[in-house]
């Protein structure tokens, strides 16, 4: 009898470690998949450097430039040139421009993405607005650089070496701000309103 609660309390035991650590994996595969993009280059994903190479090659670059907006959030957003053209390792800076076109305060944050995908992790990002919470008046506009470089080790891959010009993507979507709702909740209930 005590053999078998002592089996019973080791295989409980295991189960539990089995399920809490699939709980953590769960929390945490959201920044190990970032990380891994990142640094892989899966899926598009730009690498993140702080400044570009110290001399750029003399092969010729295109980089187009793409913008999107979710149905949900009354913005006008865009690029604000359609191409650059470049060298392999010459940083260059671009601009997207975004509008609030509501009669609200409006706060949104884009994703981005490279195409084609393979060549994700040779598009380096020195600075960008990706993931940064933007807050727009009504009617206001703000331009958003991107400083970036195509790492020259595009050209050293057999896969990559067929590609000429790259696109980069930006989407833009609202942010649901937690505090605010929780406050017009309140703010609704002291008022005897259901919120």
């Amino acid at each position: 009898m005590a053999n078998a609660q002592n089996k019973n309390t080791k295989t409980a035991a295991v189960l539990f470690t089995v399920v809490a650590g699939m709980v953590g994996l769960s929390f945490a595969s959201v920044p190990l998949y970032k990380l891994f993009c990142q640094v892989t280059g899966l899926g598009g994903t730009p690498g993140v450097e702080v400044t570009a190479p110290e001399t750029a090659t003399d092969i010729d670059f295109k980089v187009r430039f793409d913008a999107n907006t979710s149905p949900s959030l009354p913005w006008q957003f865009k690029p604000l040139q359609r191409e650059i053209k470049l060298k392999l390792g010459e940083e260059k800076l671009a601009f997207y421009q975004a509008i609030n076109t509501s009669n609200s305060t409006i706060v949104g944050t884009s994703t981005f993405n490279v195409t084609p995908l393979k060549a994700g992790q040779f598009f380096v990002k020195i600075d960008c607005f990706c993931f940064t919470e933007q807050v727009l008046q009504p009617g206001e506009s703000i331009d958003m650089p991107v400083s970036f470089y195509i790492d020259p080790a595009i050209y050293e891959e057999a896969n990559t070496r067929d590609v000429t010009t790259i696109t980069l993507s930006y989407t833009f979507y609202p942010v649901d701000e937690p505090e605010a709702k929780v406050s017009e909740s309140v703010t609704m209930s002291a008022s005897g309103k259901k919120g």
